[in-house]
């Protein structure tokens, strides 16, 4: 199957690859991959995609599908060919050579899109790491100077050391020193959470599928000016505010965290622990939900999934139907609060639009039956 449309020269023209192996959410329109190449700043031209009942070891997509990608890339000037599936590091160094194009997959173009959005120093540590660590199994594809060295004075690794174990040893080592760096910088963050502990701080966190409206919810309700944009993790970087419910007679601490998204490499989910960890140490999670997209279950499994992962399952939550002006009239909800079950729990469900206003009053007197509910230490909470 293929999919074709006029290249845009402003921008690298590049082939999209999916590969469906029967899984249920397989994207047949590549739709979030095309958004993923659009916000890491290339221009989808062709896409393709293919069944198979399991990958082919040398090049994933066996020979004749490759020979097709590769008749596809020049008909469109294809200067990249990018697959929805993660590749192995042979089967991507096969590719290249078959294909004569750089080929790269969805982890990689998820790192260089959280590499080009960081902003914070913690962001660029904990990107820096994903990227070191997903490098350091693509050493035999990357690196072109891989002859045997010819020790002697001055040279590093001694005698006969190949460069590509010079290049894994000074990767090792970058690894570690980052690693020693976040662990300060984590240091620090629980320092800041044991201060609003002492404040009787009551935590929420905003989580939820990238794109889905956190940061204009955030904004909606601290009237902050967090950076929003309709695309593919605008923000990136934890930002944390304070909430005053008047009703409630306290403030609380809202925090924005970064958007999950299908398939989210590993080594993003272990370098982004200390961002996460708002997520972890919350006393409520606001889940936030692109009510108008026909993929919004999907993605709150994908949520859900990445929530067990790092030990946030079990944190109470409360559905957040973004969205709402962007629903078609025969779609619209009967009733903007209601209960949703969600793995067997029943979970409050508030739809709203945070672009518009409607339906926020109505999340924050959720927040403030929430915030009433809970015991603070004056009340003799232990």
């Amino acid at each position: 199957m293929t999919n074709l449309q006029p290249p845009d020269r402003q921008s690298a023209p590049t082939v999209l690859v999916g590969v469906d192996f029967g899984h249920p959410n397989f994207d047949s329109e590549l739709a979030e991959l095309g958004l993923l190449a659009q916000t890491a700043g290339l221009n989808p031209v062709a896409r393709i995609t293919c069944k198979r009942k399991a990958p082919d070891a040398a090049l994933f997509v066996g020979s004749g599908k490759a020979d097709e990608i590769k008749l596809l890339a020049t008909q469109f000037g294809a200067v990249e060919v990018l697959f929805d599936q993660s590749l192995s590091p042979a089967q991507q160094r096969n590719l290249e050579r078959h294909l004569e194009l750089p080929v790269n997959d969805r982890t990689l173009l998820i790192l260089e899109i959280f590499g080009q959005r960081a902003r914070s120093h913690e962001g660029k540590l904990q990107v820096e790491l994903a990227r070191m660590q997903y490098l350091s199994t693509r050493l035999v594809r990357r690196w072109s100077h891989l002859e045997r060295q010819s020790g002697g004075i001055g040279m590093r690794g001694g005698p006969g050391e190949s460069q590509i174990e010079l290049d894994r040893r000074m990767i090792g080592d970058n690894i570690k020193k980052i690693k020693e760096r976040l662990l300060k910088v984590k240091k620090q963050r629980q320092t800041q959470r044991r201060q609003r502990e002492r404040r009787d701080a009551f935590n929420i966190s905003l989580v939820g599928y990238t794109n889905a409206g956190k940061s204009t919810l955030f904004n909606a309700l601290v009237k902050a000016r967090a950076y929003t944009a309709d695309q593919l993790f605008a923000t990136l970087d934890t930002t944390t505010r304070q909430l005053y419910l008047g009703e409630a007679g306290r403030s609380v601490s809202l925090s924005d965290t970064v958007g999950f998204i299908r398939d989210l490499p590993h080594g993003l989910i272990d370098a982004f622990q200390a961002t996460l960890q708002e997520a972890v140490d919350a006393d409520l999670l606001l889940h936030v939900v692109d009510a108008a997209s026909p993929h919004f279950l999907e993605q709150i499994a994908e949520v859900q999934r990445v929530l067990a992962e790092i030990g946030a399952a079990d944190i109470p939550q409360i559905l957040v139907f973004n969205k709402l002006d962007a629903i078609d009239a025969p779609q619209q909800p009967l009733q903007l609060e209601d209960i949703f079950d969600l793995n067997g729990v029943p979970t409050p469900r508030v739809f709203l639009s945070a672009m518009s206003g409607e339906g926020v009053p109505a999340l924050r007197q959720q927040l403030v039956r929430r915030v009433s509910a809970d015991p603070s230490p004056e009340t003799g909470a232990s």
